[in-house]
């Protein structure tokens, strides 16, 4: 009995029901699920990040020294509130809308369509 458990379970993983067992690309799809959703997870930890924030040139030189003079910089407890913290939300799917509508700011600075000081 426990032969031919085996053998279905074998059979199951490699008998190829056109050319590839449905055990195999289970196991794939599963392996690429958990792969897709890790990077994305990743990319959206990485977007969460101040040095993302000031990455584009228009932030560097114009926020972050006006950024360097308020309490949000420095203060007498020594917590320093990140950009993410008041202008990203915190739900999962109202950061993710504000992820979308952001994407259209950050062609909008590629494009040079975005007000700057220098304009």
């Amino acid at each position: 009995m426990i032969i031919r458990l085996f053998r279905w379970v074998k059979r199951f993983l490699f008998a190829p029901s056109t050319k590839i067992g449905l055990g195999v690309l289970l196991i794939v799809g599963f392996a690429g699920g958990v792969w897709f959703w890790w990077g994305f997870n990743k990319g959206l930890e990485m977007t969460n990040q101040e040095e993302f924030c000031l990455s584009c040139h228009t932030m560097e030189d114009n926020l972050l020294p006006e950024l360097q003079k308020t309490v949000h910089w420095q203060n007498r407890t020594g917590v320093r509130a990140r950009c993410p913290d008041c202008h990203v939300p915190h739900n999962f799917t109202d950061k993710i809308a504000r992820k979308m509508q952001a994407s259209r700011e950050v062609w909008g600075q590629i494009v040079g369509t975005i007000d700057t000081r220098e304009q």
